[in-house]
């Protein structure tokens, strides 16, 4: 990037060096805080083999949903099938490996990777099929698995806020996943729904400093619904 700025003015840009068989992490929660552009620009350029790393896989005809329904998605880590029935089907065939984690230990092994942090031990899942082939341990009476960190080649960020250095602001529950990933990439890409000026953003707000982005574009956004919820009429 030139200087400190890491405005990139074209999705082409923003994923310059992404190709097939890579591991992306694509942050979201739902359809909530996904980076909606870059899933579409990732189905224009038909890369394929991707491991994705995501808490869900999104709905049949949105957000990952399309990778999955251009069959680009070969490895699916996720704690949700969730909405998508595409993502259930290839499962189910086994068409799609699939590695469901648990949704808490999943955010602590992308934050671990983020940290640098190469394993850690947790409780959960422990006599179930989550512990499998992996190493466990008692430590004081009680009885842990062994859960490896994640990395990914790209992770894909969706911000409320970026400065052009690259520090972000999450807003409510767009700031599950993102925020983590973000720091647990080789390269970061954000799209953000607002870009500011340096010195804009209050140094106390944010949440993930411009150290760990590599890219930054302006998005935009449907910001559709995974499940309307409205009260009847009186």
């Amino acid at each position: 990037m030139a200087g400190l700025n890491k405005v990139v003015s074209s999705y082409e840009e923003a994923l310059k060096g992404l190709s097939d068989d890579m591991t992306i992490m694509v942050g979201g929660f739902g359809l909530c805080g996904i980076p909606e552009g870059l899933i579409n620009q990732m189905v224009k350029m038909g890369v394929k083999g991707l491991t994705a790393i995501s808490n869900n896989a999104g709905v049949d005809d949105f957000g990952l949903g399309l990778l999955l329904k251009h069959r680009q998605i070969s490895t699916m880590i996720a704690s949700y099938v969730g909405e998508n029935a595409t993502f259930e089907q290839q499962m189910l065939s086994g068409e799609l490996n699939v590695i469901l984690t648990p949704q808490g230990t999943l955010a602590e092994k992308i934050r671990a990777g983020g940290a640098g942090i190469p394993a850690f031990f947790t409780a959960t899942g422990y006599g179930t099929p989550v512990a499998e082939g992996k190493e466990t341990r008692e430590i004081k009476g009680r009885h842990y698995v062994l859960e490896e960190s994640l990395t990914a080649d790209f992770a894909l960020v969706r911000a409320w806020k970026a400065d052009t250095m690259g520090n972000l602001v999450f807003r409510k529950t767009a700031a599950n996943f993102n925020p983590m990933m973000a720091t647990a990439g080789k390269i970061t890409v954000v799209e953000a729904e607002f870009i500011v000026e340096p010195g804009e953003l209050d140094p106390d707000h944010i949440h993930t400093p411009g150290i760990y982005v590599d890219r930054v574009i302006q998005g935009k956004f449907e910001k559709r619904i995974e499940q309307r919820t409205v009260k009847a009429a009186k």
